[in-house]
């Protein structure tokens, strides 16, 4: 139990890094916009590659802040089953979940995404737009991005498995998403 414990805090640690990032991206986005904007509408410059930059810093929020959101149990759930369940039936659901649900369908998305990137990078591709960005770098985000929410899906696993076994404390408490 203790080499699932250690893994779980390794992968903990791994994704709240990756979230730190996504969280920085959207300073940088909202700084770059203001920037592109006020240069756009005060000195008549713009330029395309600011707003790639921009669409490039809402991929690393989304990919590398999901594993993160995971983390900190604010994926979705079913909420219906979820809400009536006690301590443990919460962690069979849970369970369930991340065998069934989250780690086959994250595996198939990092797996399609993979040649996706990888003929990006063989091509070198650059976007069509006039001073554009290369491509191949967002798009190495797609399977680095599903492959963080498999490790987190992994940590997730082992955690439960832990606390079934008594080995890992789990804080199991429900708060009903505001609707």
């Amino acid at each position: 139990m203790r080499g699932l414990v250690g893994f779980a805090a390794v992968a903990d640690r791994i994704s709240a890094v990756c979230g730190a990032a996504a969280t920085a991206a959207v300073l940088a986005a909202c700084l770059i916009s203001a920037g592109n904007a006020a240069s756009r509408y005060a000195l008549g410059l713009t330029s395309n590659a600011w707003l790639e930059v921009q669409w490039y810093l809402f991929a690393v929020m989304a990919l590398l802040g999901a594993a993160e959101t995971f983390r900190r149990g604010g994926h979705v759930r079913v909420d219906l089953l979820y809400a009536i369940a006690g301590d443990r039936g919460r962690i069979w659901i849970d369970l369930v979940g991340i065998i069934l649900f989250l780690l086959p369908g994250m595996i198939l998305l990092a797996w399609l995404s993979w040649p996706f990137f990888w003929e990006s990078w063989i091509r070198n591709e650059i976007s069509n737009n006039p001073g554009g960005l290369y491509r191949w770098p967002v798009k190495f985000l797609l399977p680095v991005g599903f492959a963080l929410v498999v490790m987190q899906g992994l940590a997730e696993l082992a955690k439960r498995i832990a606390a079934l076994a008594g080995a890992y404390q789990l804080d199991t408490t429900y708060n009903r998403p505001l609707q």
